[in-house]
């Protein structure tokens, strides 16, 4: 399947066209093929797969898709990685599948001092890529605000897992919004290389 046979927005399909993205990769077409629906997914894929541009297609497009029906656009989306060089990857990717969508992305990591980080949540961010250790300093010091969250990716959950980070993320899902009875507040799609009982 090629992007262009997508119902996607012109904004996104033109950062695809400059980024060189023509045909979709397996893991892509399958999740594009269910997440824009707004799908909670779990995927098998390995690196190098494209997953990365599959989760970040169907959080741009749902937030402009909010944006155009709704006079305020108040979700926003939560990227969860295991290390500050796959935040800082996922983050360049962003910027360019986004390019001309106007939508506003940003790396959260430790290992560096805080200002940039919090200079670049004053702006507002609408989708946030971040470790967990980071994002759980920002947010219990009031820096973040997670509770516009209406999109939440896991990438690379089994090596988050093995690195000790499974505390981290239960913890994290209790500063988003609850999907409460047939009432759904929000999308979760994970990805990991194996998904064994426990990943599930």
């Amino acid at each position: 399947m090629n992007y262009t046979e997508l119902t996607l927005n012109e904004k996104i399909q033109s950062g695809l066209s400059e980024a060189g993205y023509v045909t979709c990769t397996p893991v892509q077409e399958k999740v594009l093929s269910l997440s824009l629906d707004g799908s909670d997914l779990y995927v098998q894929s390995q690196t190098g797969t494209g997953k990365t541009a599959a989760f970040l297609v169907t959080i741009m497009q749902e937030i402009l898709t909010e944006r155009e029906n709704a006079s305020e656009c108040k979700k926003n989306a939560l990227i969860l990685v295991p290390t500050r060089e796959l935040a800082v990857q996922v983050e360049e990717e962003a910027a360019k599948l986004g390019k001309h969508t106007g939508l506003r992305f940003a790396s959260f990591y430790g290992g560096v001092g805080y200002e940039k980080q919090v200079a670049d949540l004053k702006k507002g961010i609408d989708i946030i890529i971040g470790t967990p250790g980071r994002v759980i300093d920002l947010t219990e010091s009031r820096q973040m605000d997670l509770s516009r969250v209406a999109y939440l990716a896991i990438d690379e959950a089994d090596r988050m897992f093995d690195m000790g980070f499974y505390p981290d993320l239960r913890k994290l899902i209790h500063f988003l919004p609850k999907n409460e009875g047939d009432k759904k507040s929000r999308q979760t799609m994970l990805f990991s290389a194996t998904l064994n009982s426990y990943v599930k």
